[in-house]
């Protein structure tokens, strides 16, 4: 794999990258119309990858019996159109979906990566559920396996991928970085609630921050997510940002800017403990 200063010294272009919320309903095709919507206006906007919400293809605020019952093999019809859509745009579609599991009374949260092709490049298994603030995902989500990240290259920038409540946790970020990742994909379904939101921002730029790369986050619209889905730099500045919209962000993510970043701040070249699987 190329290094970082390898892909800057060949000039390698800019990157589009947008964040598209919404918010996702018990309506799968009312889902995916508004899906192919908002990918259609990112990509006019210039977006090479549009990322997706944590459960786009399905949602209700308490998770029943009716979402394991709308989960489906990542071959199934929902996944099928992302890959078509995905195709007919030319573009990276990054969305989460409720994959079927092998337990009857639980789905998996998964995000799967398509590529201009069509084809799927890169899957993520939430790990972390949100059992927390009153809340108990584990009840109807199978955790997902701990194992090497799956990563996927667009326009020469490696990307690695994780999911809402995982970034309360930096070493799942670390370990994507670990793998190469210059640029972190967070599809999130962030609850509204005290001090959420600064939450959200917080620990998002904290992420960016700490490790040096670009954070791009997308959650759901209100009423039950907080939105303020944005694209993060590695020194934490956000690049653009939607409020409480249905919208398409778009930034550029730059492997110059990486770089030049790493330079002033080679904290991960410093850094003295690695991440260990408990």
């Amino acid at each position: 794999m190329p290094s970082l200063d390898d892909r800057t010294a060949a000039g390698a272009a800019d990157l589009g990258v947008a964040v598209a919320q919404f918010a996702p309903t018990d309506d799968a095709g009312s889902n995916l119309a508004e899906m192919t919507r908002l990918a259609r206006l990112a990509a006019s906007r210039g977006a090479q990858l549009v990322v997706f919400p944590e459960y786009s293809a399905f949602f209700r605020a308490e998770l029943d019996q009716d979402m394991v019952d709308a989960a489906e093999p990542l071959d199934g019809e929902f996944v099928r159109a992302l890959a078509d859509l995905a195709a007919s745009l030319g573009i990276h579609i990054v969305a989460g979906v409720l994959e079927q599991s092998t337990d009857a009374a639980r789905f998996s949260n998964t995000l799967v990566a398509l590529n201009p092709r069509g084809e799927l490049v890169a899957t993520y298994r939430k790990q972390h559920l949100y059992d927390a603030f009153g809340q108990t995902e584990s009840a109807r989500v199978v955790p997902g396996a701990i194992g090497e990240p799956e990563t996927f290259v667009v326009g020469g920038i490696r990307v690695g991928m994780q999911t809402c409540y995982d970034i309360r946790f930096p070493e799942v970020t670390r370990r994507l970085v670990d793998a190469g990742a210059d640029l972190v994909l967070v599809p999130a379904e962030w609850v509204r609630g005290p001090l959420k939101e600064h939450h959200w921002r917080t620990l998002a730029t904290a992420r960016a921050i700490e490790n040096t790369v670009y954070v791009a986050a997308a959650d759901h619209a209100p009423p039950v997510g907080v939105g303020t889905s944005f694209v993060i730099d590695p020194m934490g500045v956000e690049l653009a940002t939607i409020g409480e919209t249905t919208d398409a962000a778009l930034a550029w993510v730059s492997a110059e800017r990486i770089a030049a970043v790493r330079r002033t701040n080679p904290a991960l070249a410093l850094r003295r403990y690695a991440v260990v699987p408990r």
